[in-house]
């Protein structure tokens, strides 16, 4: 039985050039990066080398990038800072992000009773940005932490655009580009956010690597506390072979990205061809136009197929996803769905549909007649 591997919103497979990159630096490459000898020059040399990279694709200095272990904690690092050392008064935020961002806003206006305002979602699953300014100007210190690419349907919000107003107000900018980040152009001399954070493994590399843009001159503090690492603001060795790894994986998509992209968006198209032919009543959560490796979609099912599809789906070797892989096994609806489908809607069946280079024309013809036997 073919396997068709859909999910890629949650995480991606490892290019083997990557693969190769990583095991060279476990076997060659052990040495402390803090040690002074040549075995810990030579790994930190490396990631020095990895930083640099990055900041290359990213247009932004190399000291502006530190290494964390992912996403969850970039984000939740970034939030908790602004509040304990930079004094923000208010975070501003929408109810479609990353529980990495929810819940970490959640806790820490329980720890310090800070104010949180949630900006309205138009029925696309797109920011209000009349509300936005509406909320900003009230003068508090503010921190905005919005989302680049929402996890669940793609929605794209305009990050240079949320900028101008931000600074425009003097509010700090924070955004989760996790599924952005390797998969579309940013230039951070022209966009004016503050933070952005990353995972490697959303764009064939590693899990349990990932990094944090931080603008210069901040004055963010460590979450954790020990060593000196990373300018000191991140404690703990670093893994050099994930590092570097991260770093391989995302020059190779950067250099593939317009061969890829076009590729990608060629393969949604199709699938929403095939669709509309096979499925006429069908619907797309958000837009055709959203980011283009991602497609949400309700099936004109019955409301009883929607426990058993994943399931039936998976039995015939096809990986797809309701929503965010950090909620898996709820089969309540996601809160991102939540705020965009009616009630009738959202008992209706769904699927989160995320390709990658490696997808097939075959393995979306599979997905098409695996749910016609649904």
């Amino acid at each position: 039985m073919k396997k068709v591997y859909l999910d890629n919103a949650s995480t991606t497979a490892i290019r083997p050039e990557v693969v190769q990159e990583i095991i060279k630096i476990m076997s060659d490459d052990f040495g402390n990066p803090s040690s002074t000898h040549s075995f810990g020059r030579n790994a930190k040399n490396i990631i020095e080398l990895s930083r640099k990279n990055i900041a290359k694709y990213l247009n932004c200095s190399a000291q502006e990038i530190i290494f964390t272990s992912g996403g969850t904690e970039a984000n939740n690092w970034i939030l908790r800072s602004a509040v304990e050392d930079l004094k923000v008064e208010r975070i501003i935020t929408s109810k479609i992000e990353h529980h990495a961002v929810l819940y970490a806003v959640l806790a820490l206006q329980s720890d310090y009773n800070i104010q949180v305002d949630y900006v309205n979602i138009n029925p696309d699953g797109t920011i209000d940005l009349t509300n936005l300014s509406n909320l900003l100007a009230e003068e508090k210190k503010t921190i905005v932490s919005l989302m680049h690419v929402n996890n669940e349907t793609g929605t794209i919000l305009d990050l240079e655009r949320v900028g101008v107003i931000c600074k425009q107000y003097n509010a700090l900018f924070h955004s989760d580009t996790v599924q952005s980040v390797g998969k579309t152009e940013i230039d951070l001399q022209k966009t004016t956010v503050d933070f952005i954070v990353a995972s490697a493994h959303k764009f064939h590399g590693p899990k349990g690597a990932g990094f944090a843009y931080v603008r210069k001159n901040s004055g963010l503090q460590p979450l954790l506390f020990g060593g000196e690492q990373e300018k000191g603001l991140r404690a703990g060795t670093e893994a050099v072979h994930q590092i570097a790894g991260m770093a391989k994986a995302l020059t190779i998509s950067y250099e593939n990205l317009d061969q890829e992209r076009k590729y990608i968006s060629d393969l949604k198209m199709y699938l929403i061809n095939q669709l509309e032919i096979h499925f006429p009543d069908f619907r797309i959560v958000g837009n055709k136009e959203d980011f283009y490796n991602i497609i949400n979609i309700v099936l004109p099912f019955s409301p009883d197929k929607t426990a058993m599809l994943l399931f039936s789906l998976d039995m015939k070797g096809i990986a797809v996803s309701r929503g965010s892989a950090c909620q898996s096994g709820s089969m309540k609806p996601s809160h991102v769905l939540k705020e965009m489908l009616s009630e009738t809607d959202l008992k209706l069946p769904n699927l989160r549909i995320s390709f990658s280079h490696y997808n097939t024309i075959e393995d979306v013809d599979l997905l098409i007649s695996s749910l016609k036997t649904v």
